[in-house]
């Protein structure tokens, strides 16, 4: 089956500095799950584009394969259209992942990686009882609201659980949802990664049981020459909600070092 041709999304570009940045959302939301950090980005030195993925936010309904080659396809569509020859990307849990693809297929135009509770090139194993619980929460809002407690520590408050569970029924859709999951936990291309010199932040929450410190130093850092681990003492997987500041000021000093 031939792939489908690129879509350029929808997308939010905040500042106007030199330093252009993609940023992309994970799996539970759409780009806006990045609102938080708005407000604290140095808008003089960067430039950042928030693009929502086929399924999500403003490009619901919008047909597609939902793979990681897609979003990569439609990710660089968006960098020709605004000009931008070269630039860094920032990712959240599946968007680490799909950083990755857009920077193999776009080579020489990606300058930094910054990820954020980032999945790894090699997908994420599940054993039997974590599959059901991920691969039943496109339909069941329990399931998702067991995913965000579980992977945030057990230790933020319900309302917010069920603020973010209701959010993410609202920005995608079901289907889109669902294939997302075999695209980020099933697809391995860590071989085609692995010594790449690309400058690489990985940041990872101490209260994120699934993609741990641990994780991320078995996996990006033993892979990428050029990687570091920042921890943030408090933050689970959803940095951005949980601990903004501590985020940007980590992601910002990275990208400022090329």
């Amino acid at each position: 089956m031939p792939a489908t041709p690129a879509v350029v999304p929808p997308c939010d570009v905040v500042g106007s500095g030199p330093h252009r940045v993609i940023a992309l959302h994970g799996w539970f939301g759409d780009r806006r799950s990045f609102a938080r950090i708005h407000p604290y980005l140095d808008t003089d030195a960067f430039t950042y584009a928030f693009p929502d993925y086929r399924g999500y936010g403003e490009a619901r309904g919008v047909e597609g394969e939902h793979t990681l080659a897609e979003i990569a396809r439609d990710v660089i569509a968006l960098a020709d259209k605004l000009g931008w020859d070269t630039f860094s990307l920032l990712g959240h849990s599946m968007g680490g992942t799909a950083m990755q693809r857009v920077m193999l297929d776009a080579p020489g135009r990606v300058r930094r990686l910054a990820g954020v509770s980032p999945v790894p090139a090699s997908g994420v194993p599940f054993d039997e009882q974590g599959w059901a619980l991920f691969s039943g929460a496109a339909a069941d809002p329990g399931n998702r609201r067991a995913i965000i407690d579980f992977t945030t520590g057990n230790r933020l408050p319900g309302r917010w659980l069920d603020e973010m569970v209701a959010t993410s029924l609202r920005v995608s859709d079901e289907y889109a949802f669902r294939a997302y999951l075999d695209a980020w936990a099933g697809t391995d291309f860590h071989a085609e990664i692995e010594g790449d010199p690309t400058p690489v932040l990985v940041v990872a929450g101490a209260h994120d049981p699934a993609l741990s410190a641990e994780v991320m130093r078995g996996t990006w850092l033993n892979w990428y020459p050029n990687a570091e681990l920042v921890v943030l003492a408090d933050a689970g997987h959803y940095a951005m909600e949980e601990t903004p500041l501590a985020l940007v000021s980590a992601v910002e000093r990275f990208l400022s070092a090329g």
